[in-house]
């Protein structure tokens, strides 16, 4: 599919509770999201999305699994369906919702994703997860400053990460429009560009270290 296709499918009219499948949701709530591969889902994913619904103050949490990261190896990407099913098995949380609405609008891009559904969901206080790990590269996103002025953004520590994160080319641009840590539960009421750091428990856990182990978690452990 070309991006022009992909957009006007983006843009589609809200007209079927069907195309596409979101989460329930309702008016005014707080949702972060959290982007990814997901190849493999583990504990970390969740650990993530806990500390987030604890400390934003967040009514659910969307996973997006992508159908494939321009970042990335597409030839190291599993099958989608695999991916999805097992992100439903290590999420186990009412609160947590697994979607497949990248692949189902047809978007791989963090901007076009947030187009989509900040106009499908204009009610909604997106915020964007992030872990530590990716904010240094951050800057490489498309788009990225524009993803800024979309919707604030929490960035959750992770190990090895905590002092290297805030040292690169995205955190300096964003240094100005941090939030204290203290304020957090504030960050999904405030205009973008708008992003706070939150430390707490960290798990070791990566998609990348799994796949070099050959093994996939496939039920919590956290």
């Amino acid at each position: 599919m070309n991006r022009k296709s992909a957009t006007r499918r983006a843009r589609r009219p809200d007209t079927s509770p069907v195309w596409p499948a979101l989460p329930p949701y309702g008016s005014g709530q707080r949702i972060g999201l959290l982007g990814g591969s997901f190849n493999p889902p583990h504990a970390g994913h969740r650990l993530i999305s806990e500390l987030a619904l604890h400390r934003l103050r967040l009514d659910a949490v969307w996973w997006l699994v992508t159908p494939g990261n321009p970042l990335k190896d597409p030839a190291a990407l599993r099958p989608m369906a695999e991916r999805i099913a097992e992100a439903g098995l290590i999420a186990r949380h009412p609160r947590i919702r697994v979607t497949s609405v990248e692949a189902d609008v047809g978007v791989s891009r963090t901007r076009d994703t947030l187009r989509f559904l900040t106009e499908r969901c204009p009610t909604l206080r997106f915020v964007w997860l992030m872990g530590a790990d990716n904010l240094p590269s951050f800057h490489r996103w498309h788009a990225w400053q524009e993803i800024a002025g979309m919707v604030p953004i929490a960035v959750i520590d992770r190990p090895g990460n905590t002092l290297h994160a805030a040292a690169g080319r995205a955190a300096s641009w964003l240094s100005r429009y941090r939030v204290d840590e203290s304020d957090a539960a504030t960050l999904a009421d405030r205009a973008p560009p708008a992003w706070v750091f939150l430390h707490g428990r960290r798990s070791p856990l990566s998609s990348t270290q799994l796949r070099g182990s050959g093994r996939a978690e496939t039920a919590p452990s956290a």
